[in-house]
């Protein structure tokens, strides 16, 4: 019998690797600033980059005006995506051409 668990550590570790093209994809206004990408953030009428930021270097991100806040890149998809968990791992994967599920 197959294990269907999603490996959320193995997409996570190998988006990291690949965090800035990401970035470029998801969030094309954004900018690396000091490790930082900083964007608008689209779920929002945000008008200028500033308080939207995601750290190049753990994946970590936060909106600073609305206090909405993940640490890796999975988390990043669900929120602008409006995806599960499961569901963004699953898409980062397909991105990366890598498997999401354990065999």
């Amino acid at each position: 019998m197959k294990n269907n668990k999603i490996n959320f550590n193995y997409v996570s570790t190998l988006a990291l690797k690949n965090i800035e093209a990401i970035l470029r994809n998801w969030l094309p206004d954004g900018r690396n600033i000091g490790g930082e990408w900083v964007a608008r953030n689209p779920t929002r009428s945000d008008h200028k980059a500033g308080s939207f930021k995601i750290n190049l270097h753990s994946g970590r991100w936060s909106d600073f005006a609305t206090g909405d806040r993940g640490g890796d890149l999975i988390a990043l998809a669900a929120y602008l995506f409006g995806l599960s968990q499961g569901e963004s791992a699953r898409k980062l994967a397909d991105m990366l051409g890598i498997e999401a599920i354990n065999e």
